[in-house]
């Protein structure tokens, strides 16, 4: 589409021909237009500017030229576009993505590049272009589509010069996402990575310690921070923060010792921790719940007051401070300090459960109904069902007393109507005021998940706490914008202002006195008076009257709605500090402004800044390319900018919004990301983390909607600087489009679209589904993030000691307007170009330094999942029969047919029924009896598992249905295995007659089997243990075994000349090797492909059955949706799909019974799971067919395995070469895949080894040994072949730990560390490759 663009060249030539113009006689608009055009030098400086120096370059104080200079390009860049009527070629969307992006204009940066994405077919070639979208995504929140983004920049260029940047951010977003294990590999990736990063080598440490901590691992945990502690001149807010962690898993977590030393501990580590940073309120607080801990209430009350005075009002603290004043039996004080706690946070669950225990222990059930029901609305609420089963009791209770019962009652407390009116106390006003005062407009709202102290959990002694009653001096005034705020929404100001770095002190202010302000005391005189109004005297009658006019004073100037009676908390009392942070806030615009809301269906604020390009362009894709748009509501919006805040929870914790003076997210550079309370937690705070490196903040984020909600379209979602540029740069494609259409913001993620003009059918190989599947909703808890992740704007001149200047020199290439280098070249080379072609071909390409190991076609983007068939099949095809075939003799197992309906790609699934009957198997040799007499002290992977049904997979708690299908991993031998298994039949055995026995009235056995399968669904289910991944490859331990199995068909075999596997050249265990499986019912196999898509085969040896879910390859990309949509990791994590939402989807699922004897036959990329019905062993591998779709599938996935940084257990490279040495291929397709597969990897050894002779790098001959492994990258895992990079230590102990290019030059730059091994003369691959040719089929070769 370049074709149709205008070249940078011709746009200078318009702009001084435009110049002239106006010298001629417009002088009126000669200043203006005139600013547009660029010097020649500015051109030059604007080449090296792009994506890449986001968050590297200054745009402030001296960087004021810098910013001066980007200003003028947009300008100029969309003059350009005006006067051209949008036709432009589409590298200027490009860079003014990247220019918009490095300003931190994100709306329109988001709009350019997807108007680039919309006009260049092969985008994906722009590593800049999609590091700088992943950037915008990171900064929305939009962690699916940001992951997405990274995750094809380092598969389209793993040498990329902001890798370890990626890996960063992919890490933290993993975390969030509770893909812990994902995490953890990128943490490890970044660390060794010696480029520079936003984030220091400690910090990253102390992210990796705290993801122990979060996945449970508190030993290990433990270990990584006080390793982290005995780091040289670590920095204080770093010291701080360990400690602080250390100090609050202490009290939280009974591994690590009994409760009097763990609360000892405790204390020292916060107290040490607040040595290091004495202005940090989170570590008050803590010490504040240890003391409160151990009893001594005078010492957590000062230090909760010292949170308070330290930090901003936390929901978190008062609550504490309400549960401090409950158990000292001082009600009015707790009233007034949860009151403090849920107007600060108006979804703070745990503080309207203790409300509503205080307000029942009043005997105010009323009162207490309202807060319970609060807090079941709560998406903090832990135990709801505990909630509502107090609910009907309270209302049971109040349907039973007398009428009037009530009204005649005295109150000890007011109502909750009357104690949200009270005017705030004044341990609040006096700081708070204040303080809000100053910085209302740069908070946003965020809501709090922190759960509070349980009063049972904390005995202390009654002491008397000081009593803080709001008196008349005390009172400050109702027009105040601290009790503006906290009466306009459920607003949670957490966060601390450590703009700078510095903490900003504030003094009281004496606040005015209002006549009309009832104190407590006075309340209760009011509420005494109007119970016994009947049997006043004249002067109490007076007092009455006096005290309901200043009541309802008082309640006219506080009008305010309770959380439990309203659904829309946009009170013109918060207009004021919307309009403010909308005008700070950088956020998109979006139509379905409804689906952002706050616990309480409240909306977030909207900018209304210009959004160029946003809607337009989205209408004009969507004529283009005739695909989905991403709905706006897919990008979160307001306050919710910014994520992975610099606090951390274990459970939760305190958040917030800071915004610099200018309105956006100030620098920083500490993350700590928030995550997910589980269920059992010790109620916890978080660490906050402020000030480090001066660059610290708490910001948080929404979640991504889901676009299939209703539309309510925002007065502000089409606001622009310049309304032609808008309607130009679509082409004017969107004057027939509808109204509604309109209202989508173009949010794309370009993988994830099939775009019109863009073939993919360039070789079989290359032949990728290209799936448009919709944008997740993210249930998401609140996430944190660090601004220097989204600011560019960094404050410092080196990068982790190294100068942006010499950093630049080095590392960053000057671009043109045109991208440059970053772009992936193609060659001409066919594969049936001779060997010495392509080398002459490859000849200076080493030169450029590129890096491209895939084994696709250069024209072929990414890989991505398939989308769902179309069309979808009817409700009645979703359960479709299961393709059997019956076996009577050894004839019928060999019948050639037998081996192509097995084979068929349309067959998901095959049984062979009597296969053993058949082949007169001796399936007693893999008897658990055998097995113990064969080797008894075998070893066994052991998976602990709930019994559950097998169509069903429920939470522990048996409340709800999920995906994921949790296991923990130990190990046994066979001989205990063998015990168990038996012990649990006998067990069943005893439970089966007891029931008789118990049950031997009812007649009708399947009403009380019904009834049993309910009571097990709800739970508590039983734990079971599973047998798996048992190793029968050492043919002399398993030699009458394995000898058995040589009586099977060839396709079926362990080894045979047909399977691609037995040409490997070495063992993969449990693939070219059998394995065995002891089960005992219930025993499950989560669903999972076999690995590299190979098929597999599985023999039931019984006594018992198993049962079996099967789904075809088509759907894998549904089920891949289902598990991002659960936070699973499709490849990695344990998952049982839910067949109702299997249903919903239209996708087929095949179920059966597989009886001992049975032989399952699983085709390649074939989804399935199993589950034992009965007690009974089973054996499996899998098997390579040598054809064309086999093949096919199996380097998707190994490409696909790289994008998602998964190792691949097949190495492909390595295979493809071996069946070039010893396979005659007769089907062209499969012979066209293997040849083009040898023709990259000869291309990119060559490629290679021509850069490192360029760099002065020797290659030193090493050879292979037989039966040699293929080699991986020890730390990345992708597949290195030919040449090894060894680091010199490994070489010379000649254990030769092994890393791929891009590995090692990140960990020494110039490979100063490194020997190059090489394992096969050139020439050798060479003639390998010539001989590999078409062989003639034998249908040919027979006529």
């Amino acid at each position: 589409m370049k074709s149709c663009g205008v070249s940078l060249a011709i746009a200078t030539a318009a702009f001084g021909d435009e110049e002239k113009k106006m010298a001629a006689g417009r002088a009126t608009g000669e200043t203006k237009e005139g600013s547009f055009n660029l010097t020649a030098e500015e051109r030059e400086a604007l080449g090296g500017l792009d994506s890449r120096l986001f968050g590297f370059v200054r745009l402030h104080e001296d960087g004021a030229r810098i910013k001066t200079l980007l200003g003028k390009a947009v300008r100029c860049y969309e003059s350009l576009i005006l006067k051209a009527e949008g036709k432009v070629e589409s590298d200027f969307f490009c860079q003014l993505g990247h220019f918009n992006l490095l300003l931190e204009d994100y709306p329109k940066a988001l709009s350019a590049y997807q108007r680039y994405y919309s006009l260049q077919s092969d985008y994906w070639k722009n590593a800049a272009f999609l590091y700088g979208l992943g950037l915008v995504y990171f900064y929305y929140n939009a962690f699916h589509w940001a992951i997405k983004a990274f995750q094809e920049v380092l598969y389209v260029d793993p040498s990329f010069c902001r890798a370890k940047e990626i890996h960063l951010r992919l890490g933290l977003m993993f975390k969030v996402n509770t893909d812990y294990e994902s995490s953890l590999k990128h943490f490890h990736l970044a660390l060794i990575d010696c480029n520079p990063c936003t984030l220091s080598s400690v910090e990253i440490q102390f992210h990796i310690a705290h993801l122990y901590e979060t996945q449970r691992k508190y030993h290990s945990a433990k270990e990584a921070y006080e390793q982290l502690l005995q780091t040289e001149n670590l920095p204080a807010q770093v010291k701080a923060t360990v400690l602080q962690q250390l100090g609050w898993m202490h009290h939280n977590v009974d591994l690590l010792g009994d409760k009097a030393t763990k609360e000892s501990c405790a204390i020292q580590y916060l107290q040490k921790s607040l040595e290091a940073d004495p202005n940090s309120g989170q570590s008050w607080y803590f010490l504040g719940r240890c003391y409160s801990s151990i009893g001594k209430v005078q010492d957590a009350f000062i230090s909760y007051r010292q949170s308070i005075d330290k930090s901003e009002a936390s929901a978190d603290t008062w609550c504490s401070i309400g549960v401090l004043y409950q158990q000292q039996n001082q009600p009015m004080d707790a009233l007034q300090a949860y009151i403090c706690a849920v107007q600060l946070d108006h979804g703070h669950a745990a503080a309207w459960m203790d409300l509503g225990t205080l307000y029942e222990s009043c005997n105010q059930p009323q009162d207490a109904i309202k807060c319970y029901l609060n807090a079941t609305r709560s998406k903090s609420c832990n135990n709801t069902s505990m909630l509502a089963g107090r609910i009907k009791f309270l209302q049971a209770q109040l349907c039973n007393l007398p009428q009037g019962s009530l009204q005649n009652k005295t109150k000890l407390l007011p109502s909750i109507e009357e104690a949200w009116s009270l005017p705030i106390p004044a341990e609040l006003t006096s700081r708070q005021g204040a303080m809000n005062t100053a910085q209302q407009a740069y908070k946003g709202h965020h809501p709090n998940t922190e759960p509070v102290l349980d009063p049972s959990q904390t005995p202390i002694l009654q002491q008397s706490l000081p009593v803080h009653m709001i008196t008349s001096s005390q009172v400050d005034g109702l027009s105040s914008s601290a009790k503006r705020k906290r009466t306009s929404s459920p607003t949670k100001n957490s966060s601390e202002n450590w703009n700078s770095g510095q903490t900003v002190s504030y003094t009281p202010v004496q606040q005015q006195v209002h006549s009309w302000c009832l104190t407590p005391q006075k309340l209760q005189h009011l509420e005494q008076l109007r119970t016994n109004r009947d049997n006043l005297n004249p002067a109490q009658k007076l007092m009455l009257e006096q005290l309901e006019s200043q009541f309802v004073l008082m309640q006219q100037q506080n009008t305010l709605t309770l959380p439990h009676n309203c659904t829309n908390l946009t009170s013109s009392a918060e207009e004021p500090w919307r309009k403010q942070l909308t005008n700070s806030a950088q956020g998109l615009h979006k139509d379905q402004s409804s689906h952002l809301a706050g616990p309480n269906d409240e909306q977030p604020p909207f900018p209304t800044g210009s959004a160029q390009y946003l809607q337009e362009s989205s209408t004009s894709i969507q004529k283009q390319t005739g695909h989905q748009i991403l709905p706006s509501s897919s990008v979160t919006q307001g306050a919710a900018l910014n994520h992975l805040s610099s606090h951390i929870a274990t459970s939760g914790g305190q958040q917030g919004i800071t915004f610099t003076k200018e309105g956006k997210p100030s620098g920083n550079r500490f993350l700590v990301p928030e995550t997910s309370r589980q269920a059992g937690d010790t109620p916890n705070g978080c660490a906050d983390v402020k000030g480090l490196s001066d660059r610290i903040q708490q910001l948080t984020t929404e979640p991504v909607c889901s676009p299939n909600h209703g539309e309510s379209r925002s007065p502000n979602l089409l606001i622009s600087d310049n309304p032609q540029i808008s309607a130009l740069l679509t082409g004017k494609a969107n004057d027939s489009v509808g109204a509604g259409a309109c209202d989508k913001v173009n949010n794309i993620h370009p993988a994830l679209h099939t775009k019109t003009n863009n073939s993919l059918a360039s070789s079989p190989s290359s032949v990728i589904s290209t799936a448009t599947p919709s944008p997740k909703s993210a249930e998401q808890t609140a996430t944190h993030s660090d601004t220097s992740l989204n600011s560019p704007n960094s404050r410092f001149h080196t990068i982790n000691g190294e100068r942006l200047e010499n950093f630049k020199k080095t590392d960053l290439p000057i671009i043109s307007q045109k991208p440059g280098p970053q772009i992936i070249p193609s060659m001409s080379v066919s594969i049936y170009s001779s060997s010495t072609e392509v080398l002459k071909a490859c000849r200076n390409l080493g030169k450029n330094g590129l890096s491209n190991n895939r084994i696709l076609l250069d024209k072929c983007p990414p890989p991505r999942p398939p989308t769902s068939p179309y069309p979808p099949l009817p409700k009645d095809k979703l359960n479709p029969p299961t393709p059997s075939i019956y076996l009577e003799n050894k004839r019928d197992a060999f019948f050639p047919p037998l081996h192509q309906f097995c084979t068929n790609p349309k067959n998901p699934v095959t049984v062979i029924r009597g296969l053993a009957g058949a082949l007169k198997l001796d399936l007693g040799l893999f008897s658990t009896k055998t097995l113990v007499e064969a080797n008894n002290e075998h070893t066994v992977e052991v998976r602990t598992q709930l019994l559950q049904p097998a169509d069903e997979n429920w939470d522990p708690t048996g409340t709800k249905k999920i995906w994921r299908c949790e296991s923990n991993r130990s190990h046994t031998t066979i001989a205990k295995y063998a015990q168990y298994q038996a012990s649990s039949f006998q067990e069943s055995l005893r439970e089966e007659n007891e029931k008789r026995t118990q049950h031997k009235e009812y007649s009708d056995n399947e009403s009380t089997s019904s009834d049993s399968s309910g009571r097990r669904r709800k739970g508590p289910f039983k734990t079971i243990k599973f047998g798996t991944n048992i190793d029968l490859s050492d043919d002399k331990k398993w030699k009458l075994q394995l000898h058995e199995l040589t009586k099977l068909p060839a396709f079926v075999r362990v080894v045979s000349a047909g399977n691609l596997l037995s040409h490997l050249g070495h063992t993969i265990l449990g693939m070219n090797t059998v394995q065995l499986y002891m089960k005992v019912p219930g025993s499950r196999t989560p669903g999972h492909q076999e690995n590299n898509n190979f098929c597999s085969v599985n023999i039931n040896i019984g006594p018992g059955d198993c049962e079996w879910f099967v789904v075809p390859e088509d759907y894998w990309g549904v089920l891949n949706d289902f598990c991002e949509k659960n936070n699973l990791n499709f490849l990695m994590s344990s998952w049982w799909p839910n067949l109702e939402d299997l249903y919903e989807a239209n996708v087929p699922v095949y179920r059966f019974i597989q009886r001992p004897g049975d032989l399952v036959w699983i085709n390649a990329g074939t989804v399935h799971w199993v589950q034992a019905v009965g007690w009974c062993n089973n054996i499996a591998w899998n098997v390579g067919p040598l054809t064309a779709c086999q093949y096919k599938l199996a380097v998707e996935r190994y490409e696909w395995n790289k994008l998602q940084s998964v190792k691949s257990i097949v190495p492909m490279v390595h295979l493809s070469w071996n069946m070039a040495r010893n396979i005659k291929v007769s089907d062209p397709k499969l012979f066209e895949m293997v040849k083009y597969c040898l023709l990259k990897i000869l291309k990119q050894c060559q490629t290679l080894r021509e850069a490192l002779i360029t760099a002065g790098k020797e290659v030193i001959w090493h050879g292979r040994t037989n039966g040699e492994p293929a080699h991986y990258c020890s730390i990345c895992e992708v597949e290195v072949f030919d040449l090894l990079f060894v680091t010199n230590e490994s070489n010379s102990q000649k254990t030769y730990i092994v890393h791929c290019q891009d590995c090692a030059r990140k960990a020494s730059r110039n490979l100063d560390n490194f020997v190059v091994l090489e394992q096969y003369r050139m020439e050798d691959l060479m003639q390998v490759y010539d001989q590999f040719t078409l062989a003639p089929s034998l249908s040919s070769s027979s006529s």
